[in-house]
């Protein structure tokens, strides 16, 4: 294959699919980069035909990381024409070099990395700066939008149109690319022209009111602004044509502002902290009760993207209650507590403290999963202060049911239910911590931390320090008991 040259030609400037076909081919077949030229099918020179593509032959192949074809998908929505051959030049060196996308300071990956976050970037600007105008009455209303997209983003970003506008009717016109929501379906069309989209409705004066009742200049940050609103997008916003007087009224208010006399100053009053320190009294309830009413819990929004909530789970009477943080995918899905690879990391260490898992409670401060979607992985997201405070009252009633002697709080969100405040792990593990007459407390920290550390050295003497605290444990429950 050395010394001849290959045209490859995709469907379409977003042909990830045609790129990979031919990607895996050449790169099966030894084909260089250096002898490929890369085009689109609207843009190919008529000197160069298409290139047949090798047979896939019987080399052997080679691993590709879930990272690159994430970001290569990315990618190819760029609006750089050199981005197939970037692509492709980066799983040729795949080939020698498996690991190179975690290589923070190779050239490639870092343009790369840099075109799929301005993909991103993009698609989140489209989400917020495109603006329906109303076409037709009655039944034949429908929505037109004009926005222009510096990359090819338009059939990534519509899917987020049809889920917020689902009940009506819309169409985002592009130069390149429309978008078309029928209330069912999504379709797409080719490119319009800005003569295309409606160029005013009768609404747009009353969101202009609006948006001039909640502009506060005292909050105004010109420069933060233009970075996160580009006057490249003013154009198609109704709210625009204040801008420019807004900023103007901004700066004349804040002068008068500064040349005002001073008020004198009120005393500052001491802002006392939400009740959350000092656990609530709960009838005792059976856990079979507990956990059939915490099934339809809905105190925090976590529910609706969770599968189910996942409860607590061992003895009605433990002397020892381990409380974690939240529940990962893996509890997520069996509904179980301390399933997946921290489940067994915590047997583990139980085994080696010489604490039977089976005679303990294991429960979480927060019972539904909370995460970000990464295409078909789900990446766990610490809870937040409210979302701890709405899961509480579970805790205190699991609490009251079990009366166990002693709670070991792992990790820091499961310190601050315990506790009622934000706790530092390390200032505090070690100690044995009244909660009351009959209940004291440990902090540890959470068995995931361990499967975090980067070296085998850390991890090993994390996990030491990890089955001290537990070993401790043990040693209180056994004064507890003689007492």
């Amino acid at each position: 294959m050395e010394g001849l040259m290959h045209t490859i030609v995709l469907d379409s400037e977003t042909d990830f699919d045609g790129w990979r076909a031919a990607a895996r081919a050449l790169v099966q077949n030894g084909v260089p980069p250096e002898t490929i030229v890369w085009t689109v099918a609207d843009r190919t020179p008529e000197l160069f035909a298409p290139s047949a593509l090798p047979p896939c032959n019987d080399a052997p192949t080679f691993a590709v990381s879930a990272a690159f074809i994430e970001t290569a998908r990315m990618a190819i929505l760029h609006r750089d024409p050199a981005r197939f051959a970037l692509l492709y030049r980066l799983l040729w060196r795949m080939r020698t070099v498996p690991a190179i996308m975690t290589n923070p300071a190779d050239a490639d990956v870092i343009r790369t990395e840099t075109m799929a976050r301005e993909v991103r970037r993009e698609e989140h600007k489209m989400h917020a700066f495109v603006r329906f105008r109303e076409f037709g009455t009655g039944a034949a209303t429908r929505f037109v939008a004009w926005f222009e997209p510096t990359h090819h983003i338009v059939e990534l970003a519509a899917p987020f149109f049809a889920r917020r506008f689902a009940s009506m009717a819309w169409s985002i016109l592009t130069p390149e690319r429309c978008a078309h929501w029928n209330g069912h379906a999504l379709t797409f069309t080719a490119g319009a022209t800005r003569a295309d989209a409606s160029s005013d409705d009768p609404l747009e004066e009353t969101w202009r009111i609006y948006y001039a009742s909640i502009f506060n200049p005292a909050r105004l940050k010109v420069k933060a602004m233009q970075a996160e609103m580009p006057k490249k997008y003013w154009r198609n916003l109704p709210e625009a044509s204040l801008i420019d007087p807004l900023i103007a009224e901004a700066v004349r208010t804040t002068q008068a502002m500064i040349a005002r006399e001073a008020p004198a100053p009120r005393l500052a009053r001491q802002r006392k902290d939400a009740p959350m320190a000092t656990p609530a009294r709960h009838k005792p309830d059976s856990l079979a009760a507990l956990r059939a009413e915490a099934a339809h819990c809905r105190a925090c929004p976590l529910w609706k993207d969770a599968t189910q909530t996942v409860f607590g789970e061992g003895p009605e009477h433990a002397s020892l209650m381990l409380v974690g943080e939240q529940p990962g995918d893996k509890e997520d899905l069996a509904g179980k507590p301390f399933v997946g690879p921290a489940g067994m990391m915590l047997d583990r260490a139980l085994a080696d403290a010489g604490i039977e898992r089976g005679k303990v409670y294991v429960t979480n401060a927060v019972k539904h999963f909370k995460f970000v979607p990464r295409g078909k992985i789900r990446l766990h997201q610490k809870p937040n202060t409210p979302e701890i405070r709405a899961c509480r009252p579970w805790y205190e009633r699991e609490l009251a049911a079990i009366k166990p002697a002693l709670v070991i709080a792992m990790g820091a969100t499961a310190a601050q239910s315990v506790l009622g405040k934000i706790t530092p792990i390390g200032k505090n593990r070690g100690r044995v911590i009244d909660l009351d007459d009959a209940t004291r407390a440990l902090v540890t920290v959470h068995p995931s931390y361990l499967l975090r550390l980067p070296d085998e050295d850390a991890r090993a003497r994390e996990y030491a320090a990890f089955v001290k605290d537990l070993k401790l444990a043990a040693s209180v429950l056994r004064k507890l008991k003689a007492a």
